[in-house]
């Protein structure tokens, strides 16, 4: 494989093989995927051989090894002449994303002396863990197939939350095309008890303060003044999500072989957007979309009521974007205005100033893109900028390094738990296993991969934010 420096933020894969288009790696040398046997960078070249792939199959800085697609991994397909849709570029927890919740009243020192009481009660307000039952006990499956099909906009309408989320979320709080008769029975079961929770590995619940604003008045206009108090939530689909990708890789890989469909990797199993299983994967798949966005819906609830009563202030959603996802866009490609099928694998949605979709008051600024750091590290809030050459997208987050295993192995989690309250970082964590996992040396540095996002000019930095408490899964 040979990579071709073009810029310090920048490397790209020549074109070989079956190949149809290059690949593009937006990464410091740093960032680059190096440790012996990484196969991170070959899953960007199989992305390459996709049908229907437009421009390049591109890699954001956090971009590590996945399944199918690399994570951080982004491609669009041309609907119209041939393009595919492919669960691996979409991942299994479908509508993985993050919200933000800011205070416009309270700042870091006015919660200090009430933040160890903030925390206790997130511990018994938000459930985490494996298989953990949801803040919503939904009366039957009708219940759930509400859910499937208006999101957080159904959640709003039964009393969690207020319509100004909704005008902050993603598609309204809701994707279009979504139909509950796509969703595999399996899948219906794994979903019925767990809407409003957190779930394990690396999601979370994060109280936050502003630590730094890149750019005052963008920061102001979003609310994030120094020292400024958020809640960053960190969650998906959980099971239903899982079982969903599960259900379509499968009748993928065993409808390929009738379309003339021939991929490196089992794992990229694809099918026409335009086919009977193209379409009722992205039924499905907004279908769990809009779980995930009501299940952030719910969590933000219960989070408010914790602050109305150990602070009396409230808390107002900036933005919410998933950053596992498929979505069906209008980008130029070659000089015309094309469909194109977008995947974003650990990706987030990074639209410019002005965008039509975004809210009014945030228009001239661009879209709020969220990015989590690591348990212990900051996170960042940028903002979308017009030069984005990959189709609007940038990272999601860190990036891992080590395995979960690697890490858990290597990882004393009491010793952890004492180095992070010794910084000034409250844990509430549900397994000590949990916690080991998602220690920060597993992941890269996230100043890094802000820094080169905002180098390549995949978007802008607004502010950073630091952890003051996390509850973890």
């Amino acid at each position: 494989m040979k990579l071709i420096e073009e810029t310090e933020y920048r490397f790209r894969i020549e074109r070989e093989g079956a190949m149809r288009v290059p690949g593009i790696v937006y990464a410091s040398r740093a960032l680059l995927p190096g440790e012996p046997g990484d196969k991170t960078l070959t899953q960007v070249a199989n992305v390459a051989t996709l049908p229907g792939i437009v421009r390049a199959a591109y890699a954001m800085p956090d971009v590590h090894w996945g399944y199918g697609f690399p994570i951080g991994g982004v491609a669009a397909t041309d609907v119209d002449n041939g393009g595919v849709v492919s669960p691996g570029g979409v991942g299994f927890d479908i509508s993985c994303g993050v919200r933000l919740l800011v205070s416009p009243e309270l700042d870091r020192d006015r919660l200090r002396p009430r933040l160890r009481a903030v925390m206790d009660h997130l511990d018994r307000a938000i459930p985490r863990g494996v298989g953990t039952k949801g803040v919503w006990r939904l009366p039957n499956r009708a219940a759930l197939q509400q859910i499937l099909t208006g999101g957080a906009r159904f959640a709003v309408e039964q009393g969690h939350g207020v319509a100004r989320d909704l005008q902050r979320c993603e598609d309204g709080g809701a994707l279009d095309g979504a139909d509950a008769a796509t969703v595999s029975d399996r899948a219906v079961e794994r979903g019925l008890g767990q809407v409003g929770s957190l779930g394990s590995g690396n999601h979370f619940l994060e109280v936050q303060a502003v630590d730094r604003a890149y750019d005052a008045a963008a920061a102001a206009r979003m609310g994030l003044a120094e020292g400024a108090v958020c809640v960053m939530i960190h969650t998906g689909s959980r099971g239903l999500g899982h079982q969903i990708c599960t259900d379509h890789v499968h009748q993928m890989g065993n409808a390929m072989g009738r379309f003339g469909i021939e991929v490196p990797d089992r794992q990229l199993a694809c099918v026409p957007v335009h086919s009977p299983e193209g379409q009722a994967y992205l039924a499905a798949m907004a279908a769990a979309a809009n779980y995930g966005r009501a299940n952030r819906q719910l969590l933000t609830e219960a989070t408010r009521r914790v602050f109305d009563r150990e602070t009396s202030t409230t808390l107002d959603v900036l933005y919410d974007v998933s950053h596992n996802l498929a979505k069906l866009e209008k980008h130029p490609v070659d000089g015309q205005l094309r469909t194109v099928c977008v995947h974003r694998k650990g990706a987030t949605r990074s639209l410019p100033p002005y965008h039509p979709e975004l809210p009014a008051d945030l228009a001239a600024v661009g879209q709020p893109v969220l990015i989590p750091g690591t348990m212990g590290t900051a996170s960042y809030v940028l903002a979308g900028v017009p030069e984005n050459p990959a189709f609007f997208s940038t990272a999601h987050g860190a990036g891992r390094v080590q395995s979960r295993h690697q890490a858990a192995r290597h990882t004393n989690a009491d010793a952890l738990r004492r180095a992070l309250e010794q910084a000034g970082i409250l844990v509430r964590g549900s397994s000590r296993r949990g916690l080991a996992e998602e220690t920060p040396e597993a992941y890269k540095d996230i100043d890094a991969v802000i820094e080169t996002s905002h180098r390549a000019g995949l978007a802008r930095k607004i502010a950073r934010l630091v952890p003051l408490g996390v509850v973890k899964g």
